[in-house]
């Protein structure tokens, strides 16, 4: 498969797996990101639970962690602001369910611009993150 050399390369995460691993066993979303504040997919949980329970300022202030956690790692990776950020890498689902929670819960308190520009920012990223989050 060819490059499109216009197209910035994607941007891949590095694996956090003693968070990961934590969340995997069940701990307590809250219990992961106080030990890992920097672990997107612990405040997606947390954002993703609030919506369940349809606290959505919870679950916008937890996915708005969870964002700007994950902006600073996709920085730190050589993400520009632009650029793929495939769904498929396990360690970029975190940032992108978080961006996925933060449009879902700004849409519920009629914050359509924030939802609109989150729910581009995936499409951006990678589409196939839509369907994952249910917002396609």
């Amino acid at each position: 498969m060819t490059r499109n050399l216009l197209e910035p390369p994607e941007t891949l995460l590095p694996e956090s797996p003693e968070a990961q691993g934590a969340l995997d066993a069940g701990t307590d979303p809250a219990e992961v990101a106080a030990q890992h504040p920097a672990f997107s997919a612990a405040w997606a949980t947390l954002a993703e639970n609030a919506l369940g329970r349809d606290e959505h300022i919870a679950a916008y202030a937890y996915a708005r962690t969870g964002y700007h956690r994950g902006l600073d790692a996709l920085r730190r990776a050589g993400w520009k602001g632009f650029g793929p950020v495939p769904w498929r890498h396990e360690p970029n689902r975190g940032v992108l369910r978080s961006v996925a929670a933060l449009a879902k819960a700004a849409r519920a308190i009629g914050e359509t611009e924030e939802f609109d520009r989150c729910r581009q920012l995936l499409e951006d990223s990678d589409p196939a993150s839509l369907e994952a989050t249910d917002l396609a």
